[in-house]
């Protein structure tokens, strides 16, 4: 016994010490909010904001105490401090009454209030490198630089606004039609009339075609610039009958696309071009309220190391002002400063007017969506609200389309159209597989080839399926691994092919709801068995220790020795620590039951898999 305690308080100390023990194997459960600042998530687990900090360090994010951070980064907070996460219930969240204040604003924006007024076009230009876009877009800058303001430092800020009679056009600069689809696939129109600017010395070439189809998918009327007709060389006639090849006749051979045919070296045609994008608008009657709150879109974001984050954002509607409080995706913040494409600081910014500005509290994504609230409660409030709408869109939300679930869509009224991206190993497969498969259209859904070009699936063919919400099919074609990478995050389904009767026959079964789902396999990770445990009667484990990928109970599994396999079950134990575990995850080790085998053998290799239905 240890000198001067009493028998009584060693033995207290021991239970005390069984309780403790008791109580740290037990799960700790945890209710965390969509968003939570550092502060208030130190308190919830009971540590110090300097413990929580650096938990967040460790996972790859800096932040300070009064930062907010999302519900998936305080999960992996707590899950790191001994605690199981769950999301809040609604019931947890911020009063009913915000969100539906919230909600009427965002309804009443957009609607006719009767105070709609016309306002400028946004204008994107597209077209085949080095056919002369951002020539383009420079000589329409340089010719439209207003007096006072020649030789003033231009800020590039991913758009800008010209004059022309009075009235003013913006343009998206853009890198071409992949970022234009980009943000549309986020949800983001931004665009009201796209350039497509042809070469008249090269005429229509593959991008070009690209192009044409992404702003045809996007529903946006095309304008064409026909450049360099400056050039020795220069066919306009020729590339007038390549346009009308491409299903664009020009409104002098008795079509209704508007072609101009410019320079952009020696600036001739711009003025026309622009009279031109202003009534090709006024046919699209653009308007908007500028007295509602501001609504935009991100077009670019970084972080400045003096100024913080700085978001370049087009307002649709309403306008911003210097003191407005914002929510752009999870950020939110007070508008500090706004800076127009010249340079100048701005007190207000209106309607299709682009401008950078300066207090959000993070760098938001392309295509984010900025909505001005209240104040600083309706901002948390339409962030906790936006949060599990879009966790739940990417988790338990609405299937992408795909041939198998295509039936139970149109039925449902989801679907009216079916938008395919067509891949083919040669150009002269693409007409008849089209022709084959728009034929297929029947009253209640109609086929329709969004885009068919030849050679590999690319990143841009994806988008362009996440945006218009369709499939791809692939003719004797295969997908790059980014794409197919991508393709698999978002749920769009590529059908792969080598005869034509077997792709259109699937398509027509698809229509039909006869299309049997196909099933693969999908290999979860792999595991080397280290050392043998007996545990029970005649049953033994496998300490194995991850390698690859992950381990789930109740997952099918192979075990292999010496490249063979031998056995093929389940696993129906899995331990960590002497601890039940639910899943166990690269380079770490663990217990491995399998269903009906034991004779496990040190070296074995186990292969954790499951089989799943593929679109």
């Amino acid at each position: 016994m240890v000198k001067g305690t009493r028998p009584g308080k060693v033995m207290e100390s021991v239970v005390e010490k069984a309780k403790d023990d008791e109580s740290s194997a037990e799960v700790r459960l945890v209710e965390i909010p969509d968003n939570i600042g550092v502060k208030k998530l130190a308190e919830l687990l009971k540590v110090s904001g300097i413990d929580v900090i650096k938990q967040l360090m460790r996972n790859g994010l800096m932040a300070n105490i009064n930062q907010t951070v999302s519900y998936d980064q305080a999960a992996a907070v707590a899950t790191g401090l001994g605690y199981e996460a769950k999301l809040m219930t609604q019931a947890g969240r911020k009063s009913a009454s915000v969100i539906s204040e919230i909600k009427k604003q965002q309804q009443q924006n957009g609607k006719d209030t009767g105070n709609l007024k016309p306002r400028p076009p946004v204008v994107t230009v597209m077209g085949h490198v080095d056919h002369g876009k951002t020539k383009l877009l420079d000589a329409i800058r340089q010719t439209n630089v207003m007096e006072g303001e020649a030789g003033g430092i231009t800020q590039h800020i991913g758009a800008y606004q010209v004059e022309v009679n009075g009235r003013k056009i913006t343009f998206l600069d853009t890198p071409g039609h992949e970022a234009f689809t980009a943000m549309r696939a986020r949800g983001a129109r931004v665009t009201d009339i796209t350039v497509l600017v042809v070469a008249a010395d090269d005429g229509v070439m593959p991008q070009t075609l690209e192009a044409i189809d992404h702003a045809r998918a996007a529903g946006v009327p095309i304008v064409v610039a026909i450049n360099k007709i400056d050039k020795p060389e220069a066919n306009p006639d020729l590339v007038k009958q390549q346009l009308a090849e491409a299903g664009l006749v020009v409104e002098e051979w008795g079509g209704n696309t508007v072609a101009v045919a410019v320079s952009a070296k020696e600036k001739t045609g711009i003025p026309q071009l622009l009279e031109n994008l202003l009534l090709v608008a006024d046919m699209e009657e653009l308007k908007a309220d500028p007295l509602q709150p501001a609504v935009g879109v991100v077009i670019e974001s970084k972080l400045d190391k003096a100024k913080g984050a700085l978001t370049t954002v087009l307002i649709h509607n309403g306008t911003l002002r210097v003191g407005d409080t914002i929510v752009v995706g999870n950020a939110w913040g007070k508008v500090k400063a706004m800076y127009n494409d010249l340079g100048k600081q701005v007190r207000r910014v209106g309607p299709a007017s682009p401008a950078e500005i300066l207090g959000l509290s993070g760098v938001s994504q392309s295509g984010d969506t900025l909505t001005a609230v209240a104040d600083e409660r309706h901002a948390k409030a339409l962030i906790e609200k936006n949060q599990p709408d879009t966790r739940q869109a990417s988790t338990t939300g609405q299937k992408a389309v795909s041939l198998s679930n295509l039936l139970d869509r149109v039925t449902a009224g989801d679907v009216q159209e079916l938008s395919v991206v067509l891949k083919t190993d040669v150009q002269g497969s693409i007409e008849p597989i089209r022709n084959s498969l728009e034929h297929l259209s029947t009253d209640e859904v109609k086929v329709t080839v969004i885009h068919a070009s030849s050679g590999n699936i690319t990143e841009s063919d994806v988008m362009l399926a996440i945006a218009s919400k369709g499939i791809i099919i692939a003719f004797n074609a295969t997908a790059e691994p980014g794409a197919q990478r991508l393709a698999e995050l978002e749920g769009i389904s590529i059908r792969y092919y080598n005869v034509i009767y077997a792709l259109v026959d699937d398509v027509s079964k698809a229509l039909k709801g006869m299309l049997k789902p196909v099933r693969v396999e999908v290999i979860d990770g792999q595991a080397e068995v280290r050392a043998v445990f007996g545990s029970g009667k005649k049953t033994n484990v496998a300490g194995s220790y991850i390698t690859d990928g992950k381990v789930t109970r109740g997952v099918s599994v192979r075990v292999k020795r010496q490249g063979k396999v031998i056995v093929e079950s389940v696993v129906n134990s899995l331990r960590r620590f002497k601890e039940d575990a639910r899943e166990v995850t690269t380079g770490f080790e663990c217990g491995v039951g399998v269903d009906g085998f034991n004779d496990f053998k040190v070296g074995d290799t186990l292969e954790f898999f499951r089989t799943v239905e593929k679109d």
